[in-house]
């Protein structure tokens, strides 16, 4: 008992020592939109309802792809620096930086044709328009998120997050202070917001470069290389499984928006929704640090071939975050008639948004999980599994409950709500039981092989007898693998226990 304890505090440690910082972060960076929002949600509704639905159809659209594409070097840079290869995540963050940037270029014609868009999926036509304009100013955040979600994998992997908190904290400060300034003291409406959000986000980059390239990290960022164009393919084809399954999480919530959008009085209809969602999302960054923890952790320990470690980390992990979802459930209970004042004074919006409350308590409940989940199989590489269990979960069974009992039982937003909820409940269950039942033995030994075919052996270093530090890691993980396994078939010996207690 004693020893379980030791081994659950050492974990938490590890865990809260990736997750406290990227908490920070995270919440100090999903902020700035949320700053943004604050303030035009005051200029008048049908502005916030614009922002709002650029915010939450547009670049939640755009957001989700950038993200899933970047999420790909979350699982190589993980497993190399497990299996010691820092050499490699250089190179890596390079590969991605071409991915991301090819893949802002493919997405900028939808910022573009935003008012287009939105009419023909049948959103109202005075925020289609105001939507459109808005959409065309905030264009250079897209090419900011190609630059930054690779640069925040990069510094994760290596545990190395307290300097994107500290940078995302201050920018955020001075973000706060510019949106002051344009919109409260000179009024000079959305578009001002827009440009103050742009310059905000590539002051994280531009802060975030000038730290890599000042020598900090001396082995894992050697400068730029032609080797980021080597084994391309390879490194597209785990971007898109990563992008596929966290767009089809992410543009979940997106048709939530839509639906809402065609219902009678749209306007009122979608601020209230927002500004759910947008508190939703800010809960949602408690468990993206854990995401980003136990993704790190899961990696970080299968490159190293420790499946034991891999599978205790997802146990702490998960215990901790239901822990927070509880917490924030009850918040949001005991505070559904106040909290949508932080966005409007409209008292119709209020109102509405209030009605919502026990949906939103119960989406925050299982979004505290589901973050959780979603950073174990990017740790370990199920990205095309969790792909699959989404498309089933959410677009076969939440989305049409939803409609059903949006518009065919006259339940609008709540009805809405309610069976895309139904969805997010399936998925999380199914999520566990995969979990519950892997073979972290064998997910160690995927992991040596991935590390192998995404790295090349052009890129690893090799010892004097000329063989690569790559093949001595698998040799060293084979025995360990070998060894937790005949732990599990009642084969436990003195040096089992000691491997147990270090």
């Amino acid at each position: 008992m004693q020893q379980s304890l030791n081994l659950s505090w050492v974990e938490s440690k590890k865990m809260w020592s990736i997750a406290g910082p990227a908490i920070i972060t995270a919440v100090a960076q999903f902020s700035i939109a949320f700053v943004t929002t604050a303030y035009v949600g005051h200029i008048g509704e049908v502005e916030l309802a614009a922002v709002s639905i650029v915010q939450a159809v547009i670049e939640s659209f755009s957001f989700g792809i950038m993200l899933g594409m970047g999420s790909a070097l979350e699982t190589l840079c993980g497993q190399a620096v497990g299996a010691g290869q820092l050499n490699m995540l250089g190179i890596y963050m390079q590969r991605s930086w071409i991915i991301t940037g090819v893949t802002a270029l493919i997405l900028t014609p939808i910022y573009v044709f935003t008012s287009p868009i939105l009419k023909f999926i049948r959103q109202s036509k005075n925020i289609s328009e105001l939507a459109g304009k808005y959409g065309i100013w905030v264009l250079p955040q897209l090419y900011a998120y190609a630059l930054n979600f690779p640069i925040q994998k990069f510094f994760q992997s290596q545990s190395k997050v307290w300097v994107m908190t500290v940078i995302s904290v201050v920018v955020l400060v001075f973000h706060v202070l510019l949106n002051w300034i344009f919109l409260t003291k000179l009024g000079h409406g959305m578009f001002a917001a827009a440009i103050v959000g742009n310059i905000s986000y590539w002051l994280i980059n531009l802060a975030q470069m000038v730290y890599i390239i000042s020598g900090y990290f001396p082995d894992a960022w050697t400068g730029f290389s032609t080797l980021a164009f080597k084994s391309l393919p390879a490194f597209v084809k785990l971007s898109l499984a990563s992008a596929v399954m966290l767009c089809l999480e992410l543009w979940y919530y997106t048709a939530l928006i839509l639906l809402v959008g065609v219902l009678k009085n749209p306007e009122i209809a979608v601020d209230a929704v927002s500004v759910g969602m947008n508190l939703q999302l800010w809960t949602l960054m408690i468990a993206l640090g854990f995401n980003a923890a136990v993704s790190v952790r899961v990696s970080n320990e299968l490159g190293a071939g420790q499946p034991k470690a891999a599978k205790f980390s997802v146990v702490v992990a998960i215990s901790t975050s239901v822990l927070f979802g509880l917490i924030f459930t009850s918040a949001i209970l005991g505070a559904k008639n106040h909290f949508p004042k932080v966005f409007t004074n409209k008292p119709l919006v209020i109102s509405e948004a209030s009605k919502l409350g026990y949906l939103l308590a119960a989406t925050i409940f299982l979004n505290s999980i589901q973050p959780v989940l979603h950073g174990v199989a990017v740790g370990a590489g199920w990205q095309v599994q969790v792909a699959f269990i989404n498309v089933a979960c959410y677009y076969i069974f939440g989305l049409p409950i939803g409609g059903l009992l949006g518009y065919k039982f006259k339940l609008g937003v709540q009805g809405i709500w309610s069976g895309m909820l139904a969805g997010c409940l399936l998925q999380t269950v199914l999520l566990l039981i995969y979990v519950h039942r892997t073979n972290w033995g064998n997910e160690a030994l995927q992991a040596e092989k991935r590390i192998r075919t995404w790295g090349g052996p052009s890129e690893l270093p090799r010892t004097d007898d000329g063989s690569t530090q790559l093949s001595i890691t698998n040799q060293q993980s084979s025995t360990q693998v070998g060894e937790e396994e005949n732990k599990e078939n009642g084969q436990e010996g003195d040096a089992e226990k000691g491997q147990l207690q270090a």
